[in-house]
């Protein structure tokens, strides 16, 4: 399948070099954040009746990891309200471009920070911290004010989209599977990006703003650092800027080469493997360890946790690719093989998510009419019973998507292993274990 330039269709093109569309979505977002913070503070601490806990942790996070990332990347970023506030107080406009003079510090983000290491250890507390998170309102609400604060306080001091780019613990992972995805942006022409003087595209125009994550989209590879702001596509004076349909996992074709991206693909696929086991197997033992936090138990729980991500999973990876005959060095040759874990990540999240969205789906109705427990009716669904959803279906789907990860993952294998000059028999026998012990603990 050749690239599809999306772009090119009158309607599509309107609406993206358009601000007011985007700008609709993101205050109806803005204002539905902001009630799922109040609801987690003010409404019932009962969990299933709180609209912070029903919409965020299964309506948000159904529409996130069913259709959002495998099939617009990072679509959700493109409407993500947190960066909002601050974005608007350090252009100090919400639609008209910006003031030559910076309204705040306008820094630098330092050079060491300049990875995604924020964004895994800021998505492994939240990991860590999950089953209080899913089931206790006001602790939601805690940290989803939390990140909007954290944003409006970066943006004051650092320049573009610091907290984004660098922090959020949602954006490393869409960052990392929306390498799977049939969306792209990216340029047309190499030559005219080349000759372009001002490069409004990054620095911002009389048209716009420079790209907020602080990508040149004249280099542009890869989708993990683009958050589709559209920024890029109203200001470049050439239109030379595209968003295209392409091939499933189309950036996977040319490994990666960064540890901080390697160890965000082991991070994925263990907290699946482990929530799996905490939140849908039957050891009351273990649950009971997770859901204490601070207990000795808990403390068990979490080194454990992490020894499943950072010691036994890379560990166990690193000795099946083990080969003194190949001259070169392991940390490459790691960091490249991870990527065949991409697509077996992302489908090990479609398992684990299809349990337990369509497990708690029926909350949705009752948190619709009553979203703060208050007793409300607003739409006569408040009384709605409990039962789970298309339970016939639930056990073929999550073995068609974690045999289709596998499959997928032993095809992206073979390409990084060409690249890398070794085997990929060792990272297929490990997805294949990897699967079965998944499939094992879902079914």
């Amino acid at each position: 399948m050749n690239r599809i330039e999306l772009t090119r269709i009158p309607f599509i093109k309107n609406a993206l070099k358009s601000r007011y569309p985007q700008l609709a979505v993101f205050i109806v977002m803005l204002i539905g954040y902001i009630f799922a913070i109040l609801a987690g503070l003010i409404g019932t601490p009962v969990g299933s009746h709180n609209f912070s806990i029903v919409f965020v942790w299964i309506a948000w996070w159904a529409i996130l990891i069913l259709v959002a990332v495998p099939f617009f990347g990072r679509g959700w970023c493109a409407v993500c309200p947190i960066p909002l506030p601050g974005e608007w107080l350090q252009r100090g406009a919400a639609l008209s471009p910006p003031d030559k003079r910076p309204k705040w510090l306008n820094l630098r983000v330092p050079k060491m920070f300049r990875n995604i290491w924020l964004q895994n250890i800021s998505f492994l507390l939240l990991a860590l911290f999950s089953s209080v998170l899913l089931t206790t309102p006001n602790i939601t609400g805690i940290v989803l004010a939390a990140m909007l604060f954290a944003a409006i306080g970066l943006s004051t001091v650092f320049e573009r989209r610091a907290f984004c780019r660098y922090l959020c613990p949602v954006g490393g992972f869409i960052g990392l599977y929306s390498q799977t995805a049939p969306i792209e942006l990216r340029i047309k022409d190499k030559q005219v990006c080349v000759t372009c003087e001002g490069k409004p595209c990054y620095n911002g125009s009389s048209a716009g703003y420079g790209c907020p994550w602080d990508v040149f989209p004249g280099g542009l590879t890869k989708n993990t650092y683009c958050g589709l702001c559209m920024e890029c596509i109203r200001t470049c004076p050439h239109d030379n800027i595209a968003v295209n349909l392409r091939p499933f996992s189309a950036d996977l074709a040319k490994p990666s080469t960064r540890m901080d991206e390697a160890f965000k693909a082991f991070i994925m696929l263990g907290s699946a493997i482990i929530y799996a086991g905490v939140l849908l197997g039957p050891w009351g033992a273990f649950k009971d360890a997770a859901y204490n936090v601070s207990s000795n138990s808990w403390f068990i729980y979490a080194i454990v946790f992490l020894a499943i991500i950072f010691v036994i999973l890379p560990g166990l990876f690193m000795l099946g690719i083990l080969n003194k005959k190949n001259t070169l060095p392991l940390k490459q040759r790691f960091a490249s093989l991870s990527t065949a874990l991409i697509p077996l990540g992302l489908m090990f999240w479609v398992a684990f998510s299809l349990s337990f969205v369509l497990t708690n789906a029926s909350y949705i109705l009752a948190a619709l009419s009553d979203p703060l427990g208050l007793g409300w009716n607003l739409f006569g669904t408040a009384h709605a019973a409990w039962q789970p959803m298309f339970t016939s279906i639930l056990a073929p789907a999550q073995t068609l998507a974690l045999v289709g990860g596998l499959i997928w993952s032993a095809r992206t294998a073979q390409k990084a292993a060409g690249e890398v000059k070794v085997s990929p028999i060792p990272v297929i026998i490990y997805c294949f274990i990897a699967t079965s012990l998944m499939l094992w603990l879902l079914l």
